[in-house]
């Protein structure tokens, strides 16, 4: 059994969609949201684990706090959205390197597709529609702000 190996300066091209690359752009992405992704986690990090009293610190009063405020909200959701895109288009990129039969290739992208749609629309709604003053909760685990009932 022979393997032909293609001569490694052979032009090899990417299929367009609508006249654009969509390798070089995912590529490009992957850099951008990387950087971008390495500020997110580690502001996030440090003010979860860093500022306050650490670990100890976080349960639904700290959540609710954070979450009252538009900046938090926003930055979770943005590090929501990169990340998922981020690991979606990796797993793409696997699935493009190492799946050779086109059908299942289709599959795996469309369940990758899917299910990273379904998490970026499901943890927006929590970020944007998360209550941190439920009605009836007990005055010791809701936020400090929060009207006690």
């Amino acid at each position: 059994m022979s393997v032909t190996i293609e001569n490694p300066r052979s032009p090899y091209t990417r299929p367009r969609v609508g006249g654009l690359n969509i390798e070089k752009w995912g590529w490009i992405y992957m850099r951008v949201s990387g950087v971008v992704l390495v500020v997110l986690i580690f502001g996030h990090l440090f003010v979860n684990l860093m500022l306050g009293t650490g670990v100890h610190q976080i349960d639904f009063a700290f959540v609710g706090g954070k979450w009252s405020d538009p900046f938090w909200q926003w930055w979770d959701t943005i590090m929501l959205w990169l990340a998922m895109i981020h690991g979606a288009n990796g797993m793409r990129t696997i699935v493009n390197d190492y799946v050779r039969k086109v059908q299942v290739a289709r599959v795996l992208k469309v369940a990758l597709f899917a299910s990273a749609a379904i998490l970026i629309i499901l943890g927006t709604l929590v970020a944007f529609t998360f209550d941190p003053c439920p009605a009836g909760a007990p005055a010791d685990l809701v936020a400090s702000f929060c009207p006690v009932s």
